[in-house]
């Protein structure tokens, strides 16, 4: 019997921005889930996509010499193009221009209004274009100009005009008895406490419509007012399922998400602004928000403004897709800000990849080729040490399940390279290439241990380096239809006497001869 559906979901991204690595480095790890998840038998629904309305994107758009349909249009189609270069395994791609979210965005004002939740007043303060967000005073530094600036650096400016208002602060209390009763919903721990630490704050409540633009959602009945682009953005979740009709069985199997994945820079909007919208609405809330750190580049947050990005493509270019997938997931603890850098990544491809899973696999599947006749061997009887590294290879299944389930996935990742370390000192120490002299029929146990130690690796890393996993599973002659996570485990082996082709490396070694990232 199947798993719960599973619904997961990357932020949609600013338009007028190209998708930089940090862009990439999000949808990625929800595409890791997703395809962990439908692995593990369960109907995965995994959503991307762009948000192309507000202020800033206007700008944009008049800056390009365009109107703003026009300019969305040609830029979200890079970051459609960005799930291609990546291999993402997105099953829907949002657009907030599109009607279907015209119509949710405007379902969701009413029943928020309809509940008694928003009323018109006027705005005057300090609002930040480039995020999209208003900020307090006790929030603002200046910058060497003296210009008042936000929390993340970005110049604010001073804006006066009629507006609808959320009553934010009436949700004080729910929320925090929310995150009481729900301790899992923000990850990790210290975006967690951040978050609680802002509501215990105090919360004032929420401009949500704005008069001095017009690209965006009108508010349903004043037209005057175009939606707050967070209110607006924030709705593309349920919009995918189906919402406004809550009897779409889209909505009844998915709804309320399981996960939406974002960078650290937007938790408050997630984290408080939407469960807040959501409960003003009547709608159940999502069941968990984790924030992942940035990846920084000579020590400093990837942007257009500071000109120090690192595009996905380059990286691919230069490095590989699946050496590139492996080491974002790798190499930095996904809830904390890290370096990426030539050196790193090359020490990851050569090390984990090359040398590690890559020579085990090589020589074990040589071996075999020569010595067996181009076919699984046929065991003999296990022993200690055998059964040994077969079980520690079914059973890191669950290890790895943990992890990625709490967004560890550099834990899940060392769990598994630990059986490739096993696998190694177990070649080591059974040195196969003896026993073809001494005692052949040990050899074939040897190398079917390892045959098999191998297809349960292949199945495991498929979720981060699908191409590569599907080459080593292709070269154990295991069928495309047998390596979901059931066929981890003695049930599902290898047969003895199977016809192998001729094995060739998949992971290459980097060969450092051009100039570094």
């Amino acid at each position: 019997m199947a798993s719960s559906p599973y619904y997961l979901t990357t932020p949609i991204y600013y338009v007028n921005d190209r998708p930089h690595i940090g862009h990439a480095y999000t949808t990625l790890a929800c595409d890791v889930l997703a395809r962990f998840h439908r692995l593990d038998d369960r109907e995965v629904h995994f959503l991307t996509g762009t948000d192309e309305h507000g202020q800033k994107v206007e700008k944009s758009a008049i800056l390009a010499g365009k109107d703003p349909q026009t300019f969305t249009d040609e830029v979200s189609q890079n970051f459609r193009n960005l799930a291609g270069d990546m291999n993402y395994s997105n099953d829907d791609f949002i657009r907030t221009t599109e009607e279907r979210h015209n119509q949710a965005a405007q379902a969701i004002w009413r029943a928020i209004k309809d509940n008694g939740h928003i009323y018109l007043d006027s705005y005057a303060g300090w609002y930040s274009v480039r995020d999209e967000a208003f900020y307090a005073e006790s929030e603002l530094t200046k910058n060497e100009d003296g210009q008042k600036i936000a929390p993340t650096g970005a110049e604010v400016e001073w804006v006066e005009e009629p507006s609808y208002f959320f009553n934010l602060s009436k949700w004080e209390e729910p929320l925090l008895e929310f995150y009481e009763k729900n301790p899992d919903f923000i990850g990790p721990e210290s975006r967690r406490n951040e978050v609680v630490s802002f509501v215990k704050g105090g919360l004032k409540d929420l401009s949500i419509s704005r008069t001095s633009f017009k690209w965006g959602i009108p508010v349903p009945d004043d037209p005057d007012h175009i939606m707050y682009v967070w209110l607006d953005a924030l709705t593309n979740y349920l919009t995918a399922v189906g919402y406004p009709d809550t009897k779409n069985p889209d909505y009844l199997k998915f709804w309320p998400a399981d996960l939406h994945m974002v960078g650290k820079d937007i938790v408050r909007f997630h984290a408080v602004y939407w469960p807040a919208f959501l409960m003003a609405a009547g709608l159940p809330t999502p069941k968990r928000i984790y924030a992942h750190g940035w990846l920084l580049n000579k020590g400093e947050k990837m942007s257009k403004s500071l000109g120090n990005v690192l595009l996905p493509e380059d990286l691919v270019s230069k490095y590989g897709l699946d050496p590139v997938r492996y080491y974002l997931l790798r190499e930095v603890p996904f809830g904390n800000d890290g370096y990426i850098s030539h050196k790193t990544m090359v020490s990851r491809i050569n090390s984990d990849l090359a040398n590690d899973i890559g020579n085990l696999a090589q020589r074990s599947l040589s071996m075999i080729a020569k010595n067996c006749d181009g076919a699984v061997p046929t065991p003999g009887a296990f022993t200690e040490s055998d059964e040994a590294l077969l079980s520690s290879a079914r059973n890191v299944i669950d290890t790895a399940r943990n992890e990625f389930n709490r967004q560890a996935f550099h834990r899940g990742l060392e769990a598994i390279w630990a059986v490739v370390g096993d696998s190694n000192r177990y070649v080591d120490a059974q040195a196969p290439w003896e026993l073809r002299k001494t005692d052949p029929d040990r050899m074939a146990t040897v190398l079917y241990v390892l045959a098999e130690t191998i297809r349960h690796l292949g199945i495991l890393i498929q979720p981060i380096m699908p191409d590569a996993a599907a080459q080593l599973l292709n070269q154990l002659s295991v069928g495309v239809d047998a390596r979901t996570f059931i066929h981890l485990g003695p049930g599902h082996a290898l047969t003895a006497g199977a016809p192998l082709p001729k094995p060739a490396p998949v992971f290459p070694r980097y060969i450092d001869e051009e100039v570094p990232i």
